[in-house]
């Protein structure tokens, strides 16, 4: 059980669902390598090759890098998102508790 008042407990729980600019690109970077290996006819080909690896196998494995630098980037937006949404709600806190 809280010890906050039930009046604010609402205005908290709508302000950890609210969708941000930040939030929006931590989406875009989790969903773009599900759509870029779900669209298998924009790489379902030979040519060009690399190294003599045709597309249709090098594509997916730069997914794989390029899958976990977007992952990361995420973790990294998340964590900032959050610490910053504590911040302000400690200051919320301290502001109406003063």
């Amino acid at each position: 059980m809280s010890n906050a008042p039930e009046a604010a407990r609402p205005a908290r729980q709508a302000d950890t669902r609210t969708v941000t600019p930040l939030r929006v690109v931590v989406a875009l970077c989790l969903i773009a390598p599900f759509v870029a290996m779900l669209w298998v006819s924009s790489y379902a080909k030979v040519d060009p090759a690399f190294i003599g690896i045709p597309f249709f196998y090098w594509y997916q494995m730069l997914w794989v890098l390029i899958s976990t630098a977007l992952t990361m980037i995420a973790y990294k937006l998340w964590k900032h998102d959050q610490a910053s949404r504590k911040q302000a709600a400690e200051a919320s806190q301290e502001g109406a508790g003063a």
